[in-house]
């Protein structure tokens, strides 16, 4: 694997903890009962520190931009999904569940692509 690619998937796990811990401070905020906790202000700051570093420090590819914001909306909807089913009085997770699915077939069908292109490029030198 070569590092160009393991840093584009710290990238995309970087952008999807950041959604998830925005949202989960979203949820403290709006949902009644669910509690603070100081990991996610944690989590949240060194993810976004991380993910920093990583756009000073490495090129980006080109399509990676926008495979980033869908993990990043992937984690933001898919935790906003667990904590309405986990807090039912927050309403109904329907819609996130469904945005959920549809970000992650289109990050899968994305992500299958962006290696597809690599392997020619690979066999092709």
């Amino acid at each position: 694997m070569s590092s160009e690619l393991k840093n584009e998937k710290k990238s995309l796990v970087l952008a999807l903890i950041l959604g998830m811990s925005i949202n989960a401070l979203w949820c403290w905020l709006s949902l009644p009962g669910y509690g603070f906790s100081i990991f996610v202000v944690i989590a949240l700051v060194l993810s976004a520190q991380m993910l920093y570093q990583d756009y000073l420090n490495s090129p980006i590819a080109e399509d990676m931009p926008l495979v980033g914001l869908a993990c990043f909306f992937l984690g933001a909807f898919g935790h906003s999904a667990f904590a309405r089913a986990a807090y039912p009085d927050g309403g109904s997770n329907f819609f996130s569940i469904l945005v959920t699915m549809g970000l992650m077939l289109w990050v899968a069908y994305r992500m299958g692509k962006s290696s597809q292109v690599e392997e020619t490029e690979v066999s092709e030198h």
